[in-house]
């Protein structure tokens, strides 16, 4: 299958797997997932490249089994992006409706949000998303569409996502020397969060945490809209680390530790529980206690949500989240740590599962997927946003975005 314009690929190059999502968009505008691919990520640390040979290896490795089992030759991507350069903040935009009889119309709309977005960025960061939250007219708030009203003064809410450029255009070069064409870069806590939130939620509020191998991204949505986005350099790999300095194991063997007897909250059982490492040949080579393993891991995991906790505290934030915290990625898989997070959000705390989309359940059902998942979901509804708006002014728009990326330097 070529150039079907009803195929959707979602790619996420994480610091411990490369993941590549294939969907197919169905009557009804919902994609189905029909393909995955992913492969273990050797050149990325804390959510970026740093070997650019292996990751392209890797990518390749992803993206074979993807269109195998997708049947389709897969041409562009919606690329997810991670990183503790990647930073988030509310902007505000300001316009006078000029015209006589002071009804607001579509040019004045997109005047104020232009308005918006012309903020001062540091010199070599580019914005990734600049998201819409609400509009005031004469100072009336909560209003989604202006146009038509009347009114003097019109403003809008926008939330801002940006990275720095050499970061981002890393990826964008990497994906393109494999033939490979970029549909668009997207933040991978937006992403995730597309993945698991029902409308319903987004409206009554709620955190997504996606805690990866390098990187913990979360983001805030209250009354429909993006409030608060982040990046913390902290994630699985931290508690790999932690449990190789505090058990004296090397990485390798802190990673099997984690993965066979791990928690993010200590078990009773654990107590006077030890663990016996054996060598190749299964000999004992010594023993470890498992209340000392699971501790170093509980004390890891609750600094990164305390972090995000005291972030959100600082915004004012915490009480809007109505809906509650919502766990993805693959560390979120440790057993225990929506116990863990109950206890430091006090608020209630689910797993989070791609919703208002179909196709491979065990794809679906999996934390560690979401954000390929929702990066999927976010090209779906770009597909239809551009059925709307004309798809030549979408599709350019989009290109000067990467154009003026890969430019800078």
């Amino acid at each position: 299958m070529f150039d079907d314009p009803n195929i959707i690929a979602g790619l996420e190059i994480g610091t411990s797997k490369i993941c590549v999502v294939v969907g197919e968009l169905g009557p009804d505008g919902v994609p189905n997932i029909i393909g995955i691919g992913q492969s273990r990520s050797r050149g990325v640390r804390k959510g970026e490249i740093v070997n650019p040979e292996q990751v392209e290896e890797d990518l390749r490795s992803a993206l074979s089994v993807a269109e195998e089992m997708a049947n389709v030759e897969i041409r562009s991507v919606y690329l997810g992006v991670s990183g503790g350069h990647i930073r988030g903040f509310n902007n505000r935009g300001v316009h006078t409706v000029v015209s006589a009889d002071r009804e607001i119309t579509e040019d004045d709309v997109q005047d104020v949000i232009k308005n918006a977005k012309a903020i001062n960025l540091p010199a070599d960061n580019s914005v990734i998303h600049a998201v819409r939250q609400h509009f005031f007219v004469d100072g009336q708030d909560g209003v989604t569409n202006p146009a038509g009203m009347l009114g003097q003064r019109l403003e809008v809410d926008m939330h801002v996502i940006h990275g720095h450029v050499n970061r981002l255009q890393n990826a964008i070069r990497l994906v393109r020397g494999t033939q490979l064409e970029v549909d668009e870069i997207v933040f991978n806590g937006v992403a995730s969060s597309l993945a698991v939130l029902t409308g319903d939620q987004k409206e009554l509020g709620a955190l997504v945490i996606d805690i990866g191998g390098g990187t913990t991204e979360f983001v805030v949505y209250s009354d429909g809209a993006i409030r608060h986005t982040g990046v913390l350099a902290v994630a699985g790999d931290h508690v790999s680390n932690d449990l190789a300095y505090g058990l004296k194991v090397p990485l390798s063997r802190a990673e099997k530790l984690k993965l066979e007897h791990g928690a993010a909250v200590v078990d009773p059982a654990a107590k006077n529980q030890t663990i016996t490492i054996t060598n190749e040949l299964g000999l004992a080579l010594n023993s470890i206690n498992a209340e000392h393993l699971q501790r170093i891991m509980s004390l890891r995991l609750e600094e990164v949500f305390l972090l995000i906790a005291e972030e959100l505290e600082r915004a004012g934030l915490t009480d809007y989240l109505r809906a509650g915290v919502f766990l993805c990625g693959g560390s979120s898989r440790a057993p225990g740590i929506v116990a863990l997070a109950e206890n430091v959000f006090q608020m209630n705390v689910v797993p989070g599962k791609a919703t208002a989309i179909s196709g491979l359940t065990a794809a679906l059902d999996q934390p560690e997927f979401a954000t390929a998942i929702g990066l999927v979901k976010y090209g779906s509804l770009k597909k239809r946003q551009r059925v709307k708006r004309g798809a030549f002014m979408n599709t350019d728009a989009i290109k000067g975005m990467l154009s003026k990326i890969l430019q800078r330097s």
